[in-house]
Order: C-alpha cells, then structure tokens, then sequence
C-alpha cells in the first residue's frame, strides 16, 4: 500500500462517514433512550478478568437478540434487514492511550504512522514527505467548499498515537482519552494481544441500538440534546472554521464523560471513529442473517482502487453541517492504512 497517497485520497471518506412492532425495554419501563442508560447500566454483567488476561478493562455482556439492522437515511446501510445476533462481550469504552502504551511497552509494536515510508514506493515524491506521519485535523477559517477536506486536513510528520498533533504534542494528561492515529492492522494487533478482537460491524450497530432505537434519528431518541443535555462528542459550530465546544470537549474527551446506552457502554457516538472488521460495500447483502460477518472483499465506487474497512459511531467532528455519519445505523469507511486523529477502537470477545 502506498500510504502517503492513501492518507490524502481517503481523507473525504474518513471525515464523512429490534423489530418496530416489539416494545423495547426502554419503552416499557416508561424511560426514553436517553434515560434508559443510566438505570439499566447499573445491572449490567461484565466479563471476570481471568488469569494471564493483559487488558483487563471492563467489559459488558451484550446479551444476543435481533435487531433491524440498516437505516432509512442513508443509501449504503440498505437495504433494512432483519439480523440476528449472539451474545459477546464489548468493551466498556474505546481503547485509552494508557490501554495502548502497556501493549506497545510489553511488544515493542510499532504502529503505521510511526514506520518509515520506502521511496521506491513513492517514485517521484518530495522526499521531504517520505517521512513517517498521519493527516491531522487542523481546521480552516478560509473553507468556503466542503467539498475539499484537503484544506482542513494536514500531513503530519511525526503525527502518532504518542503525539496525536504532532511533534510538540504528547498525551500526558491524556492517559485516559481514547487512543487515536490508528490504521486497521494497529487495531487488529491490539485485540490479538488483548486476547479479543475486533467487532463485526452487525456486534457494533447491535450493541449501539441497545435494544431501544428502531427508526429515531439518533441513538438516544429523536431529540439531538434532550432536555438541553449533549449525549455525545460531536461537533458544533461552523465546520471547518471554529468548534465551540459547546458539549464540554473540542477535540477527544476522556472515555466515559458522557451517559452510557441502555447496556452500559460509553462513547457508542462521536469522540473518534472505531473499527469493524468487516470490508466495505456501499449495501447490505439480503443474506447471511445470523452473526453476519461482511463481504469477503472491498468496494467503494468512489474510490474503486482502495481496501477499505467499515468504522462505526462518527468523531469529535461529526455533525449535521458536514458529516452526519453518527447517526443511528449510519455506516463509516476508511482505506486500512489511513490512520487520522479522529480514528480509534474497541474490542469484543466471545463467550467461553
């Protein structure tokens, strides 16, 4: 993969990106979507470190069921169908910058911003961006077509998961944000080292809809802020030119800042993009019904040429204005070797 041209090509991409007659849990207890999280989370049942375990943050029991999988809104999570799924453990947040340096400091992995790019794969190139490196979100007061991330996304060098903005910058105080600057195969070696992997994005929708959204906008319910109060870390503002803030955070936010869903996971929507391991295909296959999987390849139309991966749940610069792939059911995509400051994970495990 030539990875300098990937990060530039698939930054457009990356920057966007229970059945209706059945009462939900939520709608029976009388709760909203939004309130369900913090009652039900409180009962949760959670995986019991086992010895020899090295990542023992908490994880959840999602328990199996079936669910509508897809969304009205947008053309590539159609068409709607009917998935069931099997009972896993998800991690109870997404993997923290502290999660990501014990597993780097016990194995010495190096991550795909951090390796050195071969000029006999960049023929032609300025050799002084054949450097390691990861495109950054550095904003622009001078955006006027949305159309052209290239004008609020920079090639950094030196960008990584250690300095997420770049030489000067560190993540001392940041040991609890999710970690970011993280391509797919980064992600992959993490949840094999950890004993887990990654979720398929069925596992990540499931858990996501939390037996509570059926066709509301968001997650949570119909409402953006209900009752005044920001569910997720999402963007807001004018994009590109000034985020407010006004949701407590401009960039990450530490894991568990906001409310958890109805079972008792944090961070579900906005804060950084997470990885699936399925491929991506701009439509569902009417197939494979029960713990689908995905394709057994990649194709996105826009860009016919690159192995792209889905991500899930949106980022710090989600919102309406640009990218309104947060929303519920909304699908992301990324070629595998792109890893930005706004792309992180989270692990899943199966039952014994």
């Amino acid at each position: 993969m030539k990875k300098l041209y990937f990060l530039f090509v698939a930054l457009w991409a990356v920057s966007c990106q229970q059945t209706a007659e059945k009462k939900s849990r939520s709608e029976e207890q009388g709760l909203s979507c939004a309130e369900a999280g913090m009652y039900t989370s409180r009962s949760q049942i959670y995986y019991k470190p086992q010895k020899g375990d090295k990542d023992t943050a908490r994880m959840v029991l999602v328990k199996g069921g079936t669910f509508i999988m897809g969304s009205v809104n947008f053309p590539d999570a159609q068409p709607l169908r009917e998935v069931e799924v099997s009972s896993f453990y998800m991690d109870e947040h997404e993997v923290t910058n502290a999660q990501f340096q014990k597993f780097v400091e016990e194995t010495n992995y190096v991550t795909v911003a951090e390796r050195p790019l071969n000029p006999k794969d960049f023929p032609g190139a300025d050799p002084d961006l054949l450097h390691a490196g990861s495109a950054v979100f550095v904003g622009s007061q001078e955006t006027k077509d949305l159309s052209n991330p290239y004008s609020w996304w920079k090639y950094v060098l030196g960008a990584n998961w250690r300095h997420p903005e770049g030489p000067g910058s560190d993540i001392r105080e940041r040991e609890n944000h999710p970690v970011v600057h993280i391509a797919y195969e980064d992600a992959e070696a993490y949840a094999k080292w950890a004993g887990k992997r990654l979720p398929t994005e069925a596992e990540w929708e499931y858990a996501a809809k939390a037996n509570c959204n059926q066709h509301e906008i968001y997650y949570w319910g119909d409402e953006i802020t209900p009752q005044g109060k920001w569910m997720a870390n999402i963007y807001q503002g004018e994009f590109p030119k000034h985020n407010t803030g006004e949701d407590g955070y401009k960039g990450t936010a530490p894991v568990k800042s906001y409310a958890p869903n109805p079972f008792g996971l944090y961070d579900m929507v906005g804060n950084v993009w997470e990885w699936c391991s399925d491929f991506y295909l701009p439509y569902y296959s009417k197939e494979d019904r029960k713990d689908p999987k995905g394709p057994d390849h990649s194709h996105d139309p826009l860009e016919p040429g690159l192995i792209k991966r889905v991500q899930r749940g949106g980022s710090f610069l989600c919102y309406d204005q640009y990218c309104e792939r947060y929303k519920a059911g909304a699908r992301g995509k990324a070629e595998v070797n792109s890893p930005t400051n706004h792309v992180g994970f989270r692990c899943v495990k199966d039952l014994p």
